[in-house]
């Protein structure tokens, strides 16, 4: 039996933000790293924008679109689960453990 895909949406734009790309629709929620004066409820704008496919016709910037932006508003801000890091070498009485909670922002993508 054919494993079922979503088909892929017909307006989508990848962007850069915070050393990462990441690929985005309008009415998707994104998780993206927290950034400085982030409110709920606030509008953001992200003008490096890598690709814009819209009705068929992709195009692909050098680096960036000319001219493209991505619109947004800021959902929740929050922190993500523990992560646990452990260095540890054998043999020699060495173990460190550390962790940390990663701060995120989540952002409804409303217009590309």
């Amino acid at each position: 039996m054919a494993k079922k895909t979503k088909p892929a949406p017909s307006e989508f734009a990848i962007i850069a933000h915070s050393g990462h790309q990441h690929r985005v629709a309008p009415g998707q929620v994104v998780s993206l790293e927290k950034f400085d004066g982030a409110e709920v409820g606030q509008k953001v704008v992200f003008d490096q924008v890598l690709l814009v496919e819209k009705d068929g016709e992709t195009r692909v910037g050098a680096p960036l679109v000319a001219g493209a932006v991505v619109e947004g508003e800021i959902v929740e801000i929050g922190r993500d689960r523990k992560i646990t890091v452990i260095h540890y070498r054998a043999k020699s009485r060495y173990f460190k453990k550390n962790g940390h909670r990663q701060p995120f922002v989540d952002v409804k993508v409303l217009s590309v």
